[in-house]
């Protein structure tokens, strides 16, 4: 039996879609399976953490709302504290997240993931600007991205992309490209992109 084609990154971060407790729970198995020993990383704790209070933090029943939301942000200082790893409250991401090392990871709350998303230690995904603190990447499908990189600003990463360790992303970087250096620089591409300049609206 082969599996349907993989969804747009806007279906897969429709809102309505990733609050609902079926596919919250589907993206906490895929998250799990994507890791190699789950239960040894603080990574697949981090996601859970973040999946468990998006979804209860957004519930339409007001004081548990409220709760559940006190809540979520003491468990995001608990992650911070014990794991390295701060995931902002609003971060949407895609299934089978993978964060690979544990340590020095920061994603803002503004930021979007798609599927099949891999990152490593000491990643920041985050603003450029204070007088713009909401100008965050985008991240697409299938993205691997190394250690130490930091990708900031209101970039895309297209569908495919590697960045590579240490890289200072602060360009859009196509689908399939390699970005490396101090700024990032391209040196391959592994497909091509036809569809580039028709990309995705992120805006909600």
């Amino acid at each position: 039996m082969t599996s349907g084609p993989e969804p747009r990154f806007d279906e897969v971060i429709d809102a309505h879609v990733y609050r609902r407790g079926s596919e919250v729970f589907a993206n906490i198995v895929s998250d799990y399976k994507a890791y190699r020993r789950p239960l040894l990383a603080q990574g697949f704790y981090a996601c859970l953490i973040h999946r468990f209070g998006y979804a209860t933090s957004r519930s339409k029943i007001g004081p548990f709302r409220w709760v559940a939301k006190l809540f979520h942000l003491i468990l995001i200082k608990v992650s911070e504290v014990l794991f390295g790893i701060y995931i902002g409250p609003n971060v949407i991401m895609g299934r089978a997240f993978v964060i690979e090392h544990f340590g020095g990871v920061i994603i803002h709350s503004s930021t979007r993931i798609g599927n099949n998303v891999r990152i490593r230690q000491g990643v920041t995904i985050g603003n450029r600007s204070v007088t713009h603190p909401n100008d965050v990447p985008n991240i697409g499908n299938n993205v691997d991205i190394g250690a130490g990189a930091k990708i900031l600003g209101p970039i895309r990463i297209g569908d495919g992309a590697v960045i590579g360790a240490n890289a200072v992303v602060i360009r859009d970087v196509p689908p399939g490209a390699t970005a490396v250096g101090v700024p990032a620089r391209l040196v391959t591409s592994r497909m091509p992109p036809p569809n580039y300049d028709a990309r995705i609206d992120f805006k909600m």
